[in-house]
């Protein structure tokens, strides 16, 4: 069978694809990023998380406010 977990290339592009669209709203989370203990762990199938890291109170309320605004647009 084959393996279709994404590889570390895929996540890496996933975050960076995340970054640039949160930039679009003026949204910025510092320590987004692969989560590498899931990546290299063993897990089946794959964990392939993304870490969000943390972020103050701002950003969260910038973030859900975008999520919204998007959300009433469809």
């Amino acid at each position: 069978m084959p393996d279709h977990s994404p590889t570390a290339y895929d996540m890496t592009l996933c975050v960076e694809e995340l970054r640039t669209a949160l930039a679009l709203h003026g949204i910025t989370l510092p320590s987004l990023c692969v989560d590498l203990p899931s990546f290299a762990g063993t897990y089946t199938p794959p964990a392939d998380l993304i870490a969000l890291g943390n972020c103050n109170t701002a950003t969260a309320h910038a973030l859900a406010t975008a999520l919204r605004k998007t959300a009433a647009g469809k």
